[in-house]
């Protein structure tokens, strides 16, 4: 949520703000409209309480007789129009405090304008990427091949977008997510906080995802309970409407979750393979940090992404992210991407960001500075650690032998307890260990 001074001082900072992000300056016009009624209303609301306590005061004083009857007759007539203004002046701040929820976040200064993802910028590239002395596979072609990945069980299950993963697919998936979470909580420094996987309304709120996502949620509707799209969500609550002491800050925290999202599609993108469901794993790394030290903080959170990458083996690389592209809460994002040889693709597995303190606006999420002092807001960041399904599919795609074989990386054979996915055995086609 933006800071309505902010808005109030400087509204064409925000309408160039909004431009640079592909949205209707309009926006800022009509808040500043309902704004200016609101504050309007609430002088009102003032005058009028403050004549009747006036006068309550004087009736208090005054003798019995028709005077004072006609004094209490004018009391309860202001009453009446107090009440009409009152609730007025609730109708103006909701209005006011809905609108203020669509307005995305401010980018941070740094970040390249441009209308697209065409202008994102390429901030490094890691690692070779593979050679093959064969034409390397997709995985939604090795996968099924191997028996590790099944679309067609997964779709009878729940329909399109989902699969089911078995035997020693199945154990990959397990196999990253426990070895993210020891990477991030022994090496890193994170620590890990297992969340519920439905929220509250108010959690989305909060996170920046309603009102302007709710199309792409679950929802059950009997509880007004949320399936998470991100542990995101319930990281940005974990302290919401608390005080934090400046010594507890920064906060690292990390999180794994499955992430439910009623992804919109177009006809002919993403539709083959795991790259794009509605259903997926994510170990998901969040901050809370000081203003001063936020940026710092994004860097080392970019750092930490970059170094899970390059640990697994993965060509990578750190893409800057232009207005045009940036997520609704982000004040700046980077990209962190690995490259897959069998769909020869560059495919996101983490998209780093901070939000400054957009997310704490919304979330009343606050820090005193040193004792005594006046809370301030802190700052958020948040990025994937890594996301699973482009994961797999990077260490299938780069990992595959010219048998049809999977090399599984080093880093993951303790948690495995095998070093090749071979192929299929048995009648459901589950891969062996061996």
């Amino acid at each position: 949520m933006l800071d309505i001074e902010r808005i109030r001082r400087n509204p064409e900072e925000i309408r160039e703000a909004l431009r640079h992000r592909g949205e209707s300056p309009e926006r800022v016009d009509r808040f500043l409209e309902l704004d200016e009624a609101y504050r309007a209303m609430l002088q009102e609301v003032e005058r009028l309480r403050a004549v009747r306590n006036q006068v309550s005061r004087e009736i208090a004083k005054m003798p019995p007789g028709p005077e004072r009857e006609a004094r209490i007759a004018e009391m309860r007539a202001l009453g009446e129009r107090l009440t009409e203004a009152e609730a007025r002046l609730r109708d103006l701040g909701a209005r006011r405090e809905e609108l203020l929820l669509w307005f995305p976040n401010i980018p941070h200064p740094s970040v390249p304008v441009g209308p697209d993802e065409s202008a994102n910028r390429v901030v490094r590239v890691e690692g070779e990427l593979p050679e093959f002395d064969f034409t390397p596979l997709p995985h939604w072609e090795l996968g099924p091949r191997l028996g590790l990945i099944d679309f067609e069980r997964g779709v009878k299950l729940a329909g399109s977008r989902f699969y089911v993963l078995w035997g020693l697919g199945a154990r990959l998936e397990r196999a990253l997510i426990s070895w993210l979470l020891d990477l991030h909580t022994q090496v890193h420094g994170y620590t890990e906080v297992y969340v519920p996987f439905v929220v509250k309304r108010e959690a989305l709120v909060g996170a920046g995802q309603l009102p302007k996502f709710e199309d792409n949620l679950y929802h059950d509707v009997e509880d007004d309970l949320w399936l998470v799209p991100t542990a995101e969500v319930p990281l940005t609550n974990l302290h919401r409407d608390e005080i934090l002491e400046a010594d507890q800050l920064p906060l690292y925290y990390v999180a794994y979750t499955p992430c439910f999202r009623r992804e919109r599609m177009s006809a002919g993108r993403d539709v083959r393979g795991i790259k794009r469901g509605h259903q997926f794993d994510k170990v998901e790394l969040y901050k809370f940090t000081t203003p001063e030290t936020s940026y710092l903080e994004l860097e080392k959170m970019v750092e930490d992404v970059v170094d899970t990458c390059r640990r697994l083996g993965l060509p990578t690389r750190v893409v800057e992210i232009c207005t045009g592209d940036l997520g609704f809460a982000a004040a700046k994002t980077y990209d962190v991407e690995v490259y897959a040889a069998g769909c020869g693709e560059w495919l996101e597995v983490s998209s780093v960001s901070n939000t400054e303190d957009f997310q704490a606006r919304r979330a009343n999420l606050r820090y005193r500075p040193r004792p005594g002092a006046r809370p301030r807001y802190v700052h958020t960041l948040n990025g994937s650690g890594l996301g699973l399904p482009r994961t797999v599919i990077a260490i299938m795609e780069n990992y595959q032998q010219r048998d049809g074989s999977i090399v599984v990386p080093e880093v993951l054979r303790p948690y495995m307890g095998v070093e090749v996915l071979r192929g299929p055995k048995g009648s459901e086609g589950r891969a062996e260990d061996g």
